[in-house]
């Protein structure tokens, strides 16, 4: 057995719909920057992780369709994203997957709310692989990954999350989400962890 078999990295909802410049998001003009960047910033901790016989896991926000395909959106969301509608973020759909740079993960999960373990098969899945270490990516920090790193953090997970590999609508509201996650998580760059990773991570 690898002795990083039981680290993973985890992507958090990058995902067409989200970043792609055609994909949902970016139809409606959302698209920043800070998000844009981050698939090439991780796409080489992905490769490292797999190198190092880890494994890449990734979450899918997933908007399930209901009668007709009209998929069935929360109040809250509905009011913040208006443009959502039929066959956005739909199971299977091209906007559902990771963007090209990343890839199909190892073990792919999908999610309905902020947290990935909530009403998920995460938890099973990272048991059945062995996986005890997080280091966690994706967007939003303050949302998504936020969520998902206090669920794993109340599971004894070892959760690090990637400062650099996570990003927000605007710099300050990542930043105030990353200092807030310090009590529950390590904190370390994309580089940081690479390093990491070649030397015998952690």
């Amino acid at each position: 057995m690898s002795a990083r078999s039981d680290c993973a990295v985890l992507l958090c909802d990058l995902q067409n719909d989200f970043i792609h410049p055609q994909g949902a998001y970016g139809r409606a003009g959302l698209g920043v920057a800070e998000v844009a960047a981050l698939p090439g910033r991780l796409a080489p901790l992905v490769a490292a992780m797999r190198a190092a016989g880890g494994w890449v896991v990734s979450t899918h926000f997933t908007l399930v369709p209901g009668r007709g395909g009209a998929p069935f959106i929360s109040p809250h969301l509905k009011q913040l994203r208006p443009f959502l509608g039929k066959g956005d973020f739909a199971p299977g759909a091209w906007g559902h997957a990771n963007v090209d740079e990343l890839g199909p993960a190892d073990m792919s999960v999908e999610k309905v709310a902020y947290s990935a373990f909530y009403m998920s098969r995460l938890e099973w899945v990272l048991n059945r692989a062995g996986v005890r270490r997080l280091l966690v990516s994706g967007i939003v920090t303050n949302g998504g990954v936020a969520s998902t790193v206090r669920d794993a953090a109340v599971r004894d997970y070892e959760v690090t999350v990637l400062s650099d590999g996570c990003a927000a609508f605007d710099p300050h509201t990542h930043d105030v989400a990353i200092e807030a996650l310090r009590p529950v998580a390590r904190i370390a760059t994309v580089a940081e962890s690479l390093a990491l990773l070649g030397g015998g991570y952690p």
